[in-house]
């Protein structure tokens, strides 16, 4: 989760929404992303999109049955089904989003087989984004 805060932060200091990901297989990282939706012109950049298209990319596959993903706030609904399509075995998350996560709306969306960890870090990673939009009001 450390490292998917580096990208949140990495995302924050570009002036996007401080969200991070990373991917992880057998205990390395093939995949990291931080929300780049201002920088793209593109809503669906979001930090898991990112990451998850740099993971299926280094193993050249589109499944990441053995992938942990680890994103500092719970993936949207849109994240969640792309996860589903990938197949990702674990998902780690650290802030809920009781406002537009998955899991207020469709917990289904997931594939049946994920299994889902919240809150690692959860004080650290929502402080980020509430800081985030603090300054900006």
């Amino acid at each position: 989760m450390k490292e998917a805060l580096r990208e949140a932060e990495a995302a924050g200091a570009e002036g996007e929404v401080p969200i991070g990901a990373v991917v992880v297989a057998k205990g390395r990282i093939i995949g990291r992303g931080h929300n780049m939706t201002e920088r793209l012109h593109d809503p669906t950049a979001h930090a898991e999109m990112i990451a998850l298209t740099a993971a299926t990319e280094a193993i050249g596959g589109k499944y990441l049955d053995d992938c942990t993903l680890f994103v500092t706030v719970e993936p949207c609904p849109m994240c969640a089904a792309a996860l589903c399509w990938a197949q990702v075995g674990r998902i780690v998350y650290g802030a809920s989003d009781p406002k537009r996560g998955f899991s207020l709306y469709t917990p289904s969306l997931l594939h049946p087989r994920t299994e889902i960890a919240a809150g690692v870090l959860a004080e650290t990673c929502g402080n980020l984004v509430a800081g985030f939009f603090k300054k900006k009001r």
